[in-house]
């Protein structure tokens, strides 16, 4: 199965200087969270990762090769990206705009076949929007435009997803269906990478995670090791409590807050 790979890498961010180099390895069965306060790199790297922005220094690789050397076509067919914000560049309906994520494998100028149409009712019907396939994606609400883009990607079958705020927009109930559904991809083989603004979704159900601190620090490894107050407290600069509930850790807020100003003393780890 496909793994995603990060050798020595620094994102190129504007008026920043380079931050610990990432060496990470994003492998079949995983669900990987990203976590950090608005303007740390998260957006960055996940379009990095997915061969949309070049590093400033070190590598990405599909399978153990250079990404940049890969054909389009053979990274489009492995990775699925989900985008935090997207635009409709011309009138389509809800079936037409899913049936975008079999494009990778069509050959050119091919029409989508019976099977094609299929996979993407299929995945229509698993984010509950059968009833809405006829429908203008411009004339959709904002919750059911990010689950149309979650279904674009399932009808692709990527054996690996890089999603940026895969539950923004959502409502509580379809926040975790899609986080069970992501869940789920993982636990069938293949790999999940998230960027997250929702700690206790990471915590639920992240089983890894990269924390990215503004200044470019950054720690990664198992989740259980990365949930302590003190990284997370550090992270968004905010005093936290912890509680369980039904054994996975939930974080809320504490104090007032800001934290003491302080210099985090973050280094890399490997997973």
């Amino acid at each position: 199965m496909t793994a995603l790979s990060a050798r020595e890498l620094i994102m190129d961010i504007p008026d920043r200087a380079d931050g610990v180099p990432l060496n990470l390895d994003i492998r079949p069965g995983q669900v990987w969270g990203v976590l950090g306060p608005n303007g740390a790199g998260k957006t960055t790297l996940l379009h990095t990762l997915a061969g949309l922005r070049r590093p400033r220094s070190g590598e990405v690789l599909l399978d153990g090769e250079s990404l940049r050397r890969q054909r389009r076509r053979r990274v489009a067919r492995a990775l699925a990206v989900i985008f935090q914000d997207r635009l409709d560049g011309f009138p389509a309906t809800v079936l037409e705009t899913v049936l975008i994520g079999r494009h990778p494998w069509l050959a050119p100028w091919d029409l989508e076949t019976a099977e094609d149409v299929r996979l993407a009712r299929e995945a229509l019907a698993r984010l509950e929007l059968s009833e809405l396939e006829a429908r203008l994606v411009n004339t959709l609400s904002g919750g059911e435009r990010q689950r149309v883009a979650i279904a674009t990607a399932l009808a692709q079958t990527p054996e690996l997803w890089l999603a940026d705020e895969p539950t923004n927009h959502l409502d509580l109930r379809h926040q975790v269906e899609v986080m069970e559904l992501l869940h789920g991809q993982a636990q069938s083989g293949n790999a999940v990478f998230l960027c997250l603004h929702d700690l206790n979704l990471a915590a639920r159900w992240c089983d890894h995670l990269l924390l990215l601190y503004p200044d470019g620090q950054a720690c990664w490894g198992p989740a259980a090791d990365m949930l302590v107050p003190d990284a997370l407290e550090r992270l968004y600069d905010q005093p936290l409590a912890r509680a369980e509930v039904d054994g996975a850790p939930v974080f809320v807020p504490a104090g007032a807050g800001p934290m003491p100003s302080a210099n985090p003393q973050t280094h890399g780890r490997t997973p």
